[in-house]
């Protein structure tokens, strides 16, 4: 009797566990099937062509320096209305203290890395025509001009006033032109051109390339004086 009495409570013992484990089973199968189940795959994205948000910053015409009596004072002024597109991102990142190129407005260096080359259209092993083509490829991002390339190392802007950029551009030995060839540059260069005209969500050069070109060639025109 003693025997089959432990015998039943043992039994009854063994049952009653069977909820608990079946909760157990039940909660553990829930929890796979939510931490395993398909995720959607991510879906490709291409940025639109064009960006309302971004503001499009303009340049004081020439006409508005007329009021400067004093030609240096004009000459100076115009010079550092154009030099708010000197000092551009889009500008300097092209321009270098280094021979690694930067990119976006915050100016970080180029990923993935690259170097300037014997030409500034990058190493053998790696030319910026790789990845940079005729236009601008919009899936991707990256930005594309026939002539892509850096500048001269002797026309490296980054980390230099207003008034060193300036002086250096008037220095043939360093800029390699003269005043009309830096003139033709600035106002007809493709290059050039492409930093009003970046793309994706790059903010680009304040005005036009036109409006540009007038406010050089205004300040060539009163002396081209620079700042300090």
């Amino acid at each position: 009797m003693r025997w089959r009495r432990s015998s039943g409570l043992s039994r009854r013992r063994r049952f009653g566990c069977l909820p608990i484990l079946a909760l157990i089973v039940a909660a553990i199968v829930l929890v796979s099937a939510i931490v395993l189940r398909p995720q959607p795959l991510p879906q490709a994205q291409s940025l639109p062509a064009s960006h309302p948000r971004i503001e499009i910053a303009h340049l004081r015409p020439v006409a508005a320096f007329a009021s400067i009596a004093d030609p240096q004072a004009r000459s100076l002024a115009l010079f550092e209305e154009a030099g708010r597109v000197i000092q551009h991102p889009r500008c300097m990142n092209c321009h270098p203290r280094t021979d690694r190129p930067t990119q976006t407005d915050a100016m970080r260096p180029h990923t993935p890395w690259v170097a300037r080359g014997p030409d500034g259209g990058g190493e053998p092993t790696l030319r910026c025509s790789t990845c940079h083509h005729d236009e601008n490829f919009e899936p991707s991002g990256v930005p594309g001009n026939p002539k892509w390339k850096l500048a001269p190392i002797g026309m490296a802007w980054q980390g230099k006033t207003l008034g060193e950029i300036c002086r250096q551009i008037l220095d043939p030995a360093r800029a390699h032109m003269g005043r009309e060839e830096l003139l033709h540059h600035l106002a007809e260069d493709e290059l050039v051109g492409w930093a009003w005209h970046p793309g994706g969500e790059r903010t680009p050069a304040p005005g036009t390339q036109a409006e540009f070109a007038a406010l050089i060639k205004a300040w060539l025109d009163t002396g081209a004086k620079c700042p300090a």
